[in-house]
């Protein structure tokens, strides 16, 4: 069989090339430093490592969320204990204001003291957050949530609803608290509040009510109690039932509570006692009317019981308010924790695509060196061979 010089030629320049091809393709993967450089090295492992690119793409979406979340969730739970903090510093100030020896001009201190906290808490009621959004005002963040009406009282105008983040797959975390459920709630474990009718003429004031028996198949309704004078005598109807005599300082008990009526109603006079939820929930209008009864002075029997009532109502309203502050605060923590175990969850998610990667499409040095040192020998072979073959040839032996 006759080989021409022709013949011989293109093989050897085919196997230099297909030998060089060889050689500039390991080459590439080591200063790539990827297996699967392109789609055609190994389909199937290119195609699993789209998927898996995708999902750390999204694991990261998420990731990035939680830093957003926990951002909010911090500026909340740092305003809510400034507002705890204010809130019982309030208390012990009306606490001071009950006692009974202090003079309208003491009193009208207290006042002037509680009021810088009444406009602290409204302020942080008011906060915002590094991007000017307000933190409880639901999904209307663009306004304040608290604004005062023109006869001066403290109004909510943002949303009742709370906004959410999808902080993971699975997961829709609340990253805020409408104000109307921290400052104008309270929780669902309050007790009862007894409030005086604001046109009592009397000297009557009142202690409690406690509950004493929740089992009590009464127990949880509203109590509307009435006075009634006629002469020397006095009584007193609950709820429109039969009349009871009056007697000062001895303890009633009705419907599982226990309370204590002193001093000398009008006949007329009416107390309201019923569950907390049902009674004056808003913090700012507890300031406000600890702050009426304050700064007026209390000169007749009638006043200094209006102003003795009103600052035992407003103590237990505002135990009330700080008690629903805190179970917003350990919400809030809560999902702060929660957000940590969710980043652990993605941290080791993360470092499983990142093997799962590795795996698919990054290269193995040692292997690759090796037969980058082998291409190389194979490619010198086929350039010498190529030199050899090239002078095979007749002319040279003429």
């Amino acid at each position: 069989m006759r080989i021409s010089t022709v013949t011989m030629f293109e093989q050897s320049v085919s196997s230099l090339n297909r030998q060089q091809a060889d050689f500039m393709k390991v080459g590439q993967q080591i200063a790539s430093g990827r297996r699967v450089v392109n789609p055609s090295d190994d389909p199937q492992a290119a195609s699993r490592a789209v998927r898996v690119a995708q999902s750390q793409a999204l694991t990261q979406q998420f990731t990035d969320a939680r830093v957003t979340a926990r951002n909010a969730l911090s500026q909340e739970e740092s305003v809510l204990n400034s507002v705890g903090d204010a809130i019982a510093s309030a208390r012990t100030l009306v606490l001071q204001a009950v006692n009974g020896t202090l003079a309208d001009a003491d009193r009208d201190s207290v006042a002037s003291e509680l009021r810088g906290i009444y406009e602290t808490v409204l302020g942080q009621a008011n906060a915002t957050d590094g991007n000017g959004r307000y933190l409880f005002g639901g999904y209307r963040d663009s306004s304040p949530p608290f604004v005062r009406d023109p006869a001066g009282d403290v109004q909510y105008v943002g949303d009742t609803r709370t906004r959410e983040q999808r902080i993971d797959a699975s997961r829709l975390m609340p990253v805020g608290d409408n104000g109307d459920a921290i400052f104008r709630s309270v929780h669902s474990s309050a007790g009862y509040l007894a409030e005086a009718d604001a046109g009592n003429t009397g000297s009557l004031t009142f202690a409690g009510p406690d509950a004493v028996n929740a089992a009590d198949p009464d127990y949880g309704s509203r109590l509307d109690i009435t006075f009634a004078v006629a002469g020397d005598v006095t009584t007193y109807i609950i709820n429109g039932g039969p009349a009871q005599p009056y007697t000062p300082a001895q303890p009633i008990q009705h419907a599982g509570l226990s309370f204590t009526f002193e001093g000398q109603p009008a006949d007329g006079d009416s107390v309201v006692m019923d569950r907390a939820e049902n009674m004056n929930t808003d913090l700012f209008a507890t300031f406000e009317k600890v702050l009426s009864v304050l700064e007026n002075p209390a000169t007749s029997a009638s006043d200094k019981a209006a102003l003795n009532n009103t600052l035992n109502s407003a103590l237990r309203e505002m135990d009330n308010s700080l008690d629903n502050v805190l179970t917003v605060r350990a919400s809030v923590g809560a999902r702060l924790n929660e957000l940590e175990v969710v980043d652990a969850v993605a941290s080791n998610r993360q470092l499983n695509y990142a093997e799962a990667m590795s795996d698919l499409v990054e290269l193995d040095y040692v292997s690759a060196i090796s037969e980058y040192t082998l291409r190389q020998v194979g490619l010198q072979a086929a350039q010498k061979a190529f030199v050899d073959i090239k002078g095979m040839t007749l002319f040279d032996r003429l």
